[in-house]
């Protein structure tokens, strides 16, 4: 039987990996096929992530910002998930991917919007294919698993892609959306960020499963665990899945192996459950300073470009930001209207009252 050790069987699995630690390539024959512009756009892209993401856990103390959650440590499998795509492949996000839907084209000024719970945040662009992020732990399966659907019924070479962490994989949701996409091969993506922890509650606890890509053995469909702090294995993995979908292959789970080295939330402490052991051996992974030392030894790219699109970065938080705080202030009659496209006789007898 001809097939990858990365892919799940009845055996145990070794993550799909590109890059060691130090940048260099371990697994050439796995190596994507990646211009060198391409490869510097996914470091720009992840560094942009990185400052983007301190600058606005800053913003959430300030109270600029209403619900936040943290992502650094998770650039890999967000950018090089999102970079494997058509841009009218669809996204379907938990509330940690804010990122995915801003590369994919959604304005940074709106996911603003979104997390100050402006109504605005949510009115996405109609040649911007995703949703917004989806509080409910899990609902986002169901909500990708029917865009695939849609897809295939209509004969469009489209994938739908949905992310959820280790907890979610727990979910009554991410079986039915599995099961449901195995009976009828649908061009879907199903992504689990394992970032070690669901809020507080660790891995060990959430499954007794060899591992969560495992779990596709039960739906059918294929499953493969990626080493998610390595950008260009979650690419080569990300693609390989897209073409499975268009090819009408079926859906695809990818387990990304990953750590959020921020807290899950603004309001969460890490200091009561996770150790400096911990984080300090998977601070050494960090996909930034991985790729960079790649990028580095090829000539592409220095310590001069990290710190101008640190800049870059600030300046561009800085702009949206501004515009996101300058948009007009929500109505409750401006809600209504914003519901429907034809707004109901007795609502805007109701809208007359304020």
């Amino acid at each position: 039987m001809n097939k990858h050790s990365y892919e799940v069987h009845s055996e145990d699995v070794t993550p799909l990996t590109i890059l060691s630690p130090e940048g260099e390539v371990v697994n050439p024959d796995l190596m994507p096929d990646l211009s060198d512009d391409q490869l510097k756009e996914l470091m720009y892209r992840m560094v942009f992530t990185r400052t983007w993401d301190e600058r606005a856990v800053n913003l959430g103390r300030q109270g600029r910002l209403g619900f936040y959650a943290p992502v650094s440590g998770q650039e890999a499998s967000m950018i090089g998930s999102e970079f494997a795509l058509n841009k009218d492949d669809f996204i379907c996000p938990g509330y940690r991917d804010m990122p995915q839907l801003v590369w994919h084209g959604l304005p940074m000024y709106q996911a603003f919007l979104y997390s100050r719970g402006h109504q605005h945040g949510g009115q996405i662009p109609e040649d911007v294919h995703v949703l917004m992020p989806q509080i409910i732990i899990g609902a986002q399966i169901l909500h990708a698993t029917g865009v695939a659907m849609a897809f295939k019924k209509r004969g469009e070479k489209r994938v739908a892609i949905t992310y959820t962490g280790d907890g979610g994989s727990s979910e009554g949701d991410f079986y039915e959306g599995l099961n449901f996409a195995g009976v009828y091969k649908l061009p879907v993506i199903y992504t689990v960020q394992n970032n070690r922890y669901a809020i507080t509650t660790p891995y060990e606890k959430q499954t007794a499963a060899q591992s969560i890509a495992h779990k596709a053995l039960a739906a059918g469909i294929k499953g493969v665990q990626v080493d998610g702090m390595d950008v260009l294995a979650v690419y080569k993995a990300v693609s390989e899945a897209a073409e499975r979908g268009r090819n009408g292959e079926g859906a695809t789970l990818l387990e990304l192996l990953t750590y959020r080295f921020r807290p899950h939330s603004m309001a969460d402490d890490t200091t009561k459950y996770r150790t400096k052991d911990e984080e300090g051996e998977w601070s050494l992974k960090d996909p930034i300073i991985r790729f960079g030392k790649f990028l580095e030894k090829k000539g592409l790219w220095t310590e001069e470009d990290t710190a101008r699109v640190k800049d870059e970065a600030k300046a561009s938080v800085n702009e949206a930001i501004k515009k996101a705080e300058a948009t007009e202030k929500m109505t409750v009659s401006g809600l209504i209207d914003t519901m429907f496209e034809h707004t109901p006789a007795h609502l805007e007898e109701q809208k007359a009252d304020f």
